[in-house]
């Protein structure tokens, strides 16, 4: 028989019928198994936004919180009414932590992070009581008359009651600033952090299932792929251009740290749009958090880190530093407040981003202490530095924008005299020092 086989040989009609099982069974594998992941990526995806719902309803509360206690703190410090009334705004109008407790309860699966979160509200809601003792004292202080009908809940202790107006306004301070208050703070604190952990947790669990069917589905993918690819010569081609070379591109981009290219199949193509729009909002949100992490929150200068990675990374050839020191500062906050101090401090850095150029850097390193690295200067003359100077405290003195007069002292060295980055501060430190010492209002360049 197997004699009579060789002879008649293998039929090609049954070849090509084999054939043509064997490619519509397996492309039937491949048609389903995308479609497979293409419903396993929407659920992922429907997952993660539900889960970044859920992180920023975390959030969401402690800012919330967080807003009251300012609120409160700038009351009872200032004793201006707008703050209390911005206060019951938030608690009663804007609503943010009970939004917050709604949307983690509309998700079914969050039941732990529900409970702490809950927590952390049980906490903000006791913590008005205390806010709300401060703010009863400070408006007996003041003898305001238009407050919020629940103010008039609350009695002061006997003792309290009996205080003198200016000792109420300074218990309602001590109140909210004390350590019983932010002991509270930090319990509502731990609450959200609590819940945010739950959520990680629960989407960790999430990824993890969705993960395994993504895995399953891909294997499945790659056998019929690797089956086609053997079958015949076309197929192989048809899987490379439209399936293998897409996705082996895409791992080399993702490497990267780049987009991927979207071509390729119909289903890959949305894989990779879909990707691409979440590359586009995951740098977006690590380009806000970096800013943030770098940069002064009042003045939005560099902060103290965005100043140590400067330093670490200068060229001292080409930099000079200047180190500016407003003079009697501390005068400004007793004598006007910190709010006003505040906007001197920030009309300080916009004078100085006006006056130097966008490639210098504005550095808060101090609460009155700024620095400017001037960034390839190598050329720059002295005059311009000097003349530079001069305008600035002309600026600071201008009254006009109701801001008391203020001006700077100054220290200045040229990178390329010092041996490092240490040295460089430590010799404009010194000039600067000089220029106090000599009378303020003053700029000294550093010289051997």
């Amino acid at each position: 028989m197997l004699s009579k086989l060789r002879k008649r040989g293998i039929s090609q009609r049954i070849v090509h019928l084999a054939l043509l099982i064997l490619i519509l069974f397996f492309s039937g594998t491949v048609v389903y198994s995308t479609f497979r992941l293409t419903e396993t990526f929407i659920r992922v995806s429907a997952y993660s936004k539900q889960n970044t719902e859920l992180q920023n309803a975390s959030y969401e509360l402690m800012k919330a919180s967080d807003y009251l206690t300012e609120q409160v703190q700038r009351f009872t410090i200032s004793g201006e009414e707008h703050f209390m009334k911005q206060y019951f705004e938030e608690a009663f109008e804007s609503k943010r932590r009970e939004e917050a407790i709604s949307k983690m309860q509309a998700d079914d699966r969050t039941g732990a992070a529900l409970k702490q979160l809950q927590t952390a509200m049980d906490n903000s809601l006791q913590l008005m009581e205390l806010e709300y003792y401060a703010m009863r004292l400070v408006i007996e202080a003041k003898g305001y008359t238009d407050y919020p009908e629940i103010l008039d809940s609350v009695t002061l202790s006997e003792e309290d009651a009996a205080l003198k107006p200016e000792d109420k306004s300074l218990r309602a301070t001590q109140i909210v600033l004390g350590d019983e208050y932010y002991e509270m703070k930090e319990k509502i604190r731990a609450g959200m952090q609590g819940s945010l952990e739950e959520v990680e947790k629960l989407t960790a669990d999430t990824e993890e299932k969705e993960l395994m069917a993504l895995n399953r589905d891909l294997r499945v993918t790659r056998v019929a792929v690797l089956i086609q690819a053997v079958s015949v010569v076309f197929t192989m081609w048809l899987t490379w251009r439209l399936v293998l070379y897409p996705v082996l591109n895409a791992v080399v981009r993702i490497k990267d740290d780049h987009p991927i290219p979207e071509t390729g199949s119909m289903e890959f193509r949305y894989l990779a749009s879909a990707y691409n729009k979440m590359y586009k909002k995951n740098k977006a949100s690590l380009a806000a958090l970096s800013f943030k992490a770098s940069h002064d929150e009042l003045t939005g200068a560099y902060n103290r880190s965005g100043y140590d990675l400067l330093m670490s990374n200068l060229d001292l050839e080409s930099t000079y530093m200047l180190l500016f020191d407003v003079d009697d500062f501390k005068n400004i906050n007793d004598t006007y407040g910190h709010d006003v101090g505040d906007k001197v401090l920030i009309k300080l850095v916009n004078v100085l981003k006006n006056m130097f150029r966008g490639d210098d850097c504005i550095c808060r390193i101090g609460g009155d202490e700024f620095v400017v690295f001037a960034v390839h200067s190598a050329g720059m003359k002295r005059r311009l530095i000097e003349s530079k100077l001069e305008q600035i405290n002309t600026l600071l003195a201008d009254t006009s924008d109701g801001l008391p007069p203020v001006s700077i002292s100054v220290g200045i060295m040229n990178g390329k005299d010092a041996t490092d980055s240490s040295n460089l501060y430590e010799k404009t430190d010194e000039a600067m020092y000089k220029s106090k010492k000599t009378g303020k209002n003053k700029y000294t360049f550093y010289s051997n």
